[in-house]
């Protein structure tokens, strides 16, 4: 207690979440403990979006404050077991088939076959965060129409942090909504109805992302191996990140991609004030940074 008043802790300045108490000063420290370990950035009013999503982990560790969490996230030796739970409940995991689909044509069409043209023999691309894994299957079906798989090697990773969402990949059972904007005819060639209003992803598609790994991008040690890539796509990601940690992240990819190396990030993202190491180009009608 007498830690807690030197800290300025004991008078409640944030509405308290059901059934947990929010100390003063709780949700800044907790915001800056979880931004460094996530790269996700609270401010303003996302701190009550935060408070909203931790609460119900503390009541679950039987904790009545969020100051109680906090401590367990920053110094107790289970912390490292709570973090991918902290993942999971601050997952954005809204989108869908074939979103900013210009790239994803673009990586088919134009990128491949410049790799393949230059004398790539196998080619790497890699989805970060892949969510529940639209965006990777994407990419598969573009290439798969393509008929890049049966040309040349091709290596498709699929990585997020949360293990919820990784999950909900590995079933591979998508609702309505995932396919506003798939042509149908891909749907049905590609997935299979269950007979509720959902569809099955067809094993032989699955099968072509190699791998669903589990990745904190903000993790030198968990981002250099499979940021060696010759693809990468890491879209409205950074659009969570304050601009440090952008270019941190960006300056991981750089470091450990190949050369030329193709980076596919949201519409409403920008590494033009972030870094020099990268040049943004238009391919084939969409913009993509290169790594010359």
């Amino acid at each position: 207690m007498t830690e807690m008043r030197a800290l300025g802790l004991e008078r409640p300045r944030w509405s308290d979440a059901p059934g947990v108490r929010v100390p003063d000063r709780t949700l800044p420290l907790l915001r800056d403990l979880v931004s460094t370990h996530t790269g996700l950035c609270y401010d303003g009013e996302r701190l009550d979006y935060l408070r909203d999503r931790l609460a119900p982990l503390a009541l679950e560790r039987g904790f009545d404050s969020l100051l109680d969490y906090y401590y367990l996230l920053k110094y107790d030796a289970d912390a490292s077991a709570e973090w991918p739970r902290v993942f999971d409940a601050l997952s954005v995991a809204e989108t869908y088939f074939w979103r900013e689909v210009d790239q994803v044509n673009a990586l088919a069409q134009h990128i491949v076959p410049a790799l393949v043209a230059a004398g790539r023999r196998s080619i790497r691309i890699w989805s970060v965060p892949c969510a529940s894994g639209e965006e990777p299957l994407s990419l598969a079906i573009a290439l798969e129409e393509a008929g890049w798989f049966g040309r040349v090697h091709i290596d498709l990773y699929a990585s997020d942090a949360s293990d919820a969402v990784l999950r909900k990949a590995a079933a591979g059972r998508y609702g309505s909504r995932a396919f506003r904007q798939l042509p149908l005819h891909l749907r049905e060639k590609y997935f299979d109805g269950d007979g509720t209003g959902a569809w099955i992803v067809k094993p032989s598609l699955k099968a072509r992302v190699s791998a669903w790994t589990r990745v904190n991008i903000v993790r030198p040690e968990e981002v250099a191996a499979p940021a060696v890539a010759d693809v990468v796509f890491c879209r409205n990601l950074f659009i969570y990140f304050n601009e440090t940690m952008v270019r941190h992240v960006a300056e991981q990819f750089a470091g450990r991609m190949r050369s030329p190396g193709f980076l596919c990030i949201g519409a409403a993202e920008s590494l033009l004030r972030i870094t020099s190491r990268f040049e943004l180009q238009d391919i084939g009608g969409a913009y993509v940074y290169v790594k010359p």
